[in-house]
């Protein structure tokens, strides 16, 4: 599985960002898929994913309304639509593919496959 993330760029408190992630592979349903962030000076931290099963999603409680999450079949590619953003937002954001069969996954060390990651800067 490769994955490429892309989407990113600067923008101001309050507006609204659509990352991309694309991959390759014919497993990529079978798969959780979830993005990730880190903020310089931080560790990486789960942002969201969306279930292999069902779709189901689940988000970190920082952007839990703010941010949505999805994949389009048709295309082999996974999406977080970011609203409302906020400076502490800023991070470099990371698309990820979880272990095969896997439902869900939240920690990053239950992901085999990352993308290159996408930065994201929103100023105040």
């Amino acid at each position: 599985v490769q994955l490429q993330a892309s989407g990113g760029g600067l923008v101001q408190a309050g507006g609204s960002l659509r990352l991309s992630c694309a991959a390759s592979g014919r497993t990529f349903f079978l798969r959780p898929m979830g993005w990730f962030r880190q903020a310089p000076g931080k560790e990486r931290e789960f942002v969201a994913v969306i279930a292999s099963s069902d779709g189901s999603t689940y988000y970190a409680d920082s952007v839990k309304g703010r941010f949505t999450i999805s994949r389009d079949s048709s295309n082999n590619t996974m999406y977080l639509q970011m609203s409302s953003l906020k400076p502490e937002d800023t991070a470099v954001y990371y698309c990820a593919a979880g272990r095969l069969f896997r439902v869900v996954a939240f920690t990053s060390s239950e992901y085999d496959y990352w993308g290159q990651g996408t930065e994201v800067t929103v100023s105040s």
